[in-house]
């Protein structure tokens, strides 16, 4: 079986990479920590010297990196994949990436016969471990095709979007709906808990009316817990900045995600960035004069 490169291996590349080797998969990995590739060097995997090293051994390179800032170098940078390409045929981009780069990126690779496949995931950590994401496919449709099989692994669901950067608008909608309506909930409860409601007693009020399907997340993102490693807030907020980023090139309004924006921005100015997305609580809760208390275990009726 050929050997399959794979780059990153943080909170979500970690578990994708050990999913692929329990799948059965060759993989050589590679990360700039090398802390992060324990548990894949115990699973099999080879480890790689650097990207030139799988550039030159693998047709097939996965990366799962935190945003633009740190892919762009790594594949158009002079030690980059596209400068040290050998066999190298494909790369499939899991990160949440910006659109205009993902599109230069498949334009620069195609000049130099090398597929490139924006293909962002979500689900978390524990899904990845699974197999449970799902994955947004962008780019060539015969790319995709041959890593598909590679790419089912991982995911529950592999959707094809269409050509290049459509999986990365399509990741950057799903991030920006569910992180922004995080925020607009917890206005509500803020609210409330404003008015002297115990937030409890208003989530079962609101579970059994109109908005139930908005307050699903509700007992996460009220579970004054914000060190479970669901998902950053600074990441968060890069995503959602990267939504807006895309709105205004296509010129889409999203004022309300805007707002939201704000609040995680604010956030990130207290140093909440390396708690959990719902860090936000705290921005509202100041701005409101008030602290939420945990929520409790409703009482079964007699």
């Amino acid at each position: 079986m050929a050997e399959v490169g794979f780059i990153g291996c943080g909170t979500i590349g970690g578990p994708m990479a050990l999913r692929l080797l329990d799948m059965g998969h060759a993989l050589r990995v590679f990360d700039i920590d090398q802390h992060a590739l324990t548990a894949q060097r115990a699973a099999g995997a080879g480890i790689a010297s650097s990207v030139a090293d799988l550039a030159r051994a693998c047709e097939t390179v996965l990366l799962s990196l935190p945003g633009p800032a740190q892919i762009e170098p790594l594949v158009l940078g002079d030690e980059g994949l596209l400068a040290q390409a050998g066999v190298l045929r494909t790369i499939v981009d899991l990160s949440t990436n910006d659109l205009a780069l993902n599109r230069r990126l498949a334009e620069r690779a195609a000049a130099d016969g090398i597929a490139y496949l924006d293909a962002p995931v979500s689900g978390g950590k524990q899904a990845a471990r699974e197999g449970r994401l799902a994955i947004m496919v962008g780019g060539e449709r015969n790319a995709f095709e041959t890593v598909r099989g590679l790419l089912e692994c991982l995911a529950e669901h592999v959707f094809y979007r269409g050509p290049a950067g459509s999986g990365t608008l399509t990741k950057l909608i799903n991030n920006q709906v569910f992180l922004c309506a995080s925020i607009l909930v917890q206005e509500g409860f803020v609210m409330g808990a404003r008015a002297g409601m115990d937030p409890t007693d208003l989530l079962e009020v609101l579970k059994a009316s109109s908005a139930a399907p908005f307050v699903a997340r509700a007992p996460l993102t009220l579970s004054r817990r914000f060190d479970l490693g669901v998902f950053a807030l600074d990441i968060a907020a890069k995503d959602v900045a990267l939504a807006l980023d895309s709105a205004g090139a296509l010129g889409a309004a999203m004022p309300l995600t805007e707002a939201a924006h704000g609040i995680y921005q604010q956030a990130l100015a207290r140093g909440l960035g390396k708690e959990d997305f719902y860090a936000t609580l705290k921005v509202l809760e100041d701005a409101a004069d008030v602290t939420l208390p945990a929520l409790r275990k409703p009482a079964r009726p007699a």
